[in-house]
């Protein structure tokens, strides 16, 4: 790959600003791990990202795109080709009457904290997921008995080829941690929001019960990705885990939570390696034990 006919073509589509070459990654993702990618590019419009997307078809340039990288893993190797990542350059948003619609780049914090200033119902289970709405929209990302699938109206998509549509609830296939997003390699623009109107003060209640549940039983303090493994029908990640007395298992510098043991996270120094070897231990332990393989919640990308 030809870095500086590439980097001459980009600034064509986009400002010098919104391209960064050999960017490393653990500055984009919640794990702080990962090597660089080749190119980081932040398009603030849907004809910037179209225009891109389309550059990288023609010249085959592999391209993959990232919200706030906190559902992410990226190896040591970092990421060959393009990262197109949909943040603070894409995170528009507007609140009328009980309709929120927001670009995908939007953080689920700042939502939740709009809905509330609106009185608005339905997302308090959202305002504590640290992630965007385009990572949300595309997992069907919940907690608490709420999902996306619950207050999602309509999603405006664009296609691989650059092309943008619009698809209802329905057409969005939302089930656990998935959603036609993933399935079809799809790209989440923006969506529209549909809540209740509510009472502020018990909105704000709900939203600080859940936020100190959180504080309280997963280690915010260590950057990891959430839960790092979906929950096995009939199942939870986390005791079976626990029961193998992996709760605290350290390897380099990975860590089962000793708080949670659902997370591994980076208590300092570790590497991608390091997290990936971890995962491999708890899934083979639990596997030993209960006949149940994990499937990680986590998405990995790059190379070794």
């Amino acid at each position: 790959m030809k870095k500086e006919f590439i980097y001459k073509q980009l600034l064509n589509i986009l400002d010098e600003e919104s391209i960064k070459v050999d960017e490393p990654m653990k500055k984009h993702i919640s794990f702080r791990v990962g090597g660089p990618v080749d190119f980081l590019l932040k398009p603030k419009t849907e004809e910037e990202l179209s225009k891109v997307i389309k550059f990288a078809k023609e010249e085959n340039i592999p391209f993959i795109v990232i919200g706030n990288g906190s559902n992410l893993l990226v190896k040591d190797g970092g990421i060959r080709g393009i990262v197109i990542e949909l943040l603070d350059n894409f995170n528009n948003y507007e609140i009328e009457g009980n309709i929120i619609k927001a670009q995908s780049g939007a953080l689920l914090s700042i939502l939740g904290r709009n809905a509330l200033k609106s009185s608005l119902t339905g997302f308090e289970f959202a305002a504590g997921i640290p992630g965007t709405l385009g990572g949300a929209l595309a997992m069907n990302a919940g907690a608490y008995g709420g999902e996306m699938k619950q207050i999602v109206k309509a999603v405006r998509l664009m296609d691989r080829e650059g092309n943008i549509f619009e698809l209802s609830n329905e057409e969005m296939k939302f089930e656990y941690r998935r959603s036609i997003l993933t399935t079809n390699d799809y790209i989440g623009l923006s969506a529209v929001i549909e809540l209740q109107l509510g009472n502020a003060d018990e909105i704000k209640e709900t939203m600080s019960d859940y936020a100190n549940r959180r504080s309280t039983k997963q280690p915010l303090n260590f950057p990891s990705a959430g839960s790092t493994f979906k929950r096995p029908e009939g199942y939870f990640a986390a005791k079976l885990i626990d029961d193998c007395g992996l709760r605290g298992l350290s390897l380099r510098g990975a860590q089962v939570s000793d708080k949670h043991c659902g997370f591994v996270i980076n208590p300092g120094g570790a590497s991608a390696k390091d997290i990936l070897d971890l995962m491999f231990i708890v899934k083979s332990t639990v596997n030993a034990k209960f006949g149940i393989m994990l499937e990680e919640e986590v998405k990995i990308l790059g190379e070794d």
